[in-house]
Parts: C-alpha cells; sequence; structure tokens
C-alpha cells in the first residue's frame, strides 16, 4: 500500500497510521448493519498538521459482534483485518485500510470511510465485466467469503470498486457464497495469476505470521490450501451445488 492513494489526500501509509493512532469519536450508528457498526470520526491532535489529520471511519466492536453458530463469537472484527491484509498484499487494493484497536467501545476493526459513486446503483455491478471486479471475485476465492452480497461493493467517483463486510471469512470448511460468479470457471487472467503468486509466497513470510496473529492455524492453512488449489487450476471457482452460492438477502 505505500504510497498509493487511498481516498482524497491520503496515501495507504497516512491513512493506516491515522486510523491506528487517532482519537476516535462515534457521530451515529449504522442501523442497517446486523452487528454494531458506527460511522465515526478519526482525528489526530490539533498539532499535526498536513493530510492525515482528521477522516471518516466505520467502528465495530467486538462486544457488539452478533453471536454466529458457524463462526466462533468475537472472532469477526479479527477477520475483517485479516481480509484486508491479504488485499494489501496481493497488490489490488479491493478493501479499505482496516485496522484492529481499542474504540470508543473496547477493541474492535475500524475502517476508512469510503464515499460512494451515488450514479452507480450495487444491481448495476453484479453482472458487470470490469477488471476490479474479477479481483474482488478472485480474492473473496482466497478469503473463502461466505457473504459478498451487492451491498458490499463500494463503486468509487474515481471508477475503484472496493469490498467491505468481510467479517465472515475465512472459515476452514468451504463457504464461498458471492453474488460474483459472472466469471465461474473461467481462466484467470495473467495479472490475477500474479497476485495470487505474490501472495502465496508472502504467506511463506511476513504476511502468514500477521495472520497467524489473527486467525486459528487451521484456518491460515486452509488459506493457503485456497491459494494452492486457485493456483494450480488458474480458474474462478465454480458454484458447489451441495450448498447454497448466493448470500441472502443478495443485497
Amino acid at each position: 500500500m505505500e504510497g498509493r492513494q487511498i481516498g482524497g489526500d491520503l496515501d495507504g501509509p497516512t491513512a493506516m497510521a491515522l486510523l491506528a493512532e487517532g482519537e476516535v469519536s462515534v457521530v451515529g450508528r449504522l442501523l442497517a448493519a446486523s452487528n454494531a457498526t458506527f460511522y465515526c470520526l478519526v482525528a489526530r491532535s490539533p498539532s499535526h498538521l498536513g493530510p492525515g489529520r482528521f477522516a471518516s471511519c466505520v467502528y465495530k466492536p467486538v462486544r457488539g459482534e452478533r453471536p454466529l453458530y458457524d463462526f466462533p463469537d468475537g472472532t469477526l472484527a479479527r477477520r475483517e483485518v485479516a481480509a484486508f491484509t491479504i488485499s494489501d498484499a496481493s497488490g489490488w487494493d479491493s478493501i479499505p485500510p482496516t485496522v484492529l484497536r481499542d474504540g470508543p467501545f473496547g477493541p474492535g476493526m475500524v475502517q476508512l470511510w469510503m464515499e460512494v459513486d451515488p450514479a452507480v446503483a450495487a444491481s448495476d455491478l453484479i453482472d458487470a465485466d470490469l477488471p476490479a471486479l474479477r479481483r474482488i471475485a478472485v480474492l473473496d476465492a482466497v478469503l473463502n467469503n461466505a457473504d459478498r452480497k451487492g451491498g458490499h461493493l463500494l463503486p468509487l467517483p474515481d471508477g475503484r470498486i472496493l469490498g467491505v463486510d468481510n467479517g465472515l471469512s475465512f472459515a476452514i470448511e468451504p463457504k464461498l457464497r458471492t453474488v460474483l460468479w459472472r466469471w465461474r470457471g473461467q481462466p484467470l487472467d495473467n495479472a490475477e495469476v500474479a497476485g495470487l503468486e505474490r501472495l502465496r509466497s508472502a504467506m511463506a513470510a511476513e504476511l502468514g505470521a500477521r495472520l497467524r496473529d489473527l486467525l486459528s492455524a487451521g484456518e491460515v492453512a486452509a488459506t493457503i490450501a485456497r491459494l494452492d488449489s486457485l493456483l494450480a487450476q488458474r480458474r474462478f471457482p465454480r458454484p458447489d451445488r451441495s450448498r447454497p452460492a448466493i448470500p441472502w438477502p443478495p443485497f
């Protein structure tokens, strides 16, 4: 992420430092979210001048996570951070900057708020053949994302598309549920293969170490196995007929 513009005048390192070090103040609650989710302002002290002094963010405290039967309690925030960590290591920048830190209601996930293009509807993205959507589809296969809804796709004014709400990821057993099945069974392109190869190489070094701080050993091993499978087949996965392939609701 080093040096890459994220939003407004924030580059990657500046955004990450602000999210990790700034003071988080709650502005309001996002009531449509199934878990406790807050729209916040994160700001450094007035003595800090220049870019990165303040920004909007999303804060999801661990204590506000709704218990689920198929994911361990209190782990969704870490899964969100792990998803960003993999996106960042791939070089695709498909997930907004995300950190794990203390906030007004205890430890949780803090993610940079991204303003979307109001002229683009989520329903228009599902069938669009766009490189950014392809990359999210590949990333979700790596993450084993069980909840890629249309509303979790953010079309930005500059044309980028990001994926958010990645907490239901990294299960050991197959759980891929997504609205992005347009490319099912199709070959991966050279850039997608190169991104997967970067991830696989990084898993043996710093990336693997960072993920082991966020996920269980079995979940990290399953992620490596998914990478190996994608690199061996070099194709987008197909839906598994033995389980639901699309999350509900899809938006």
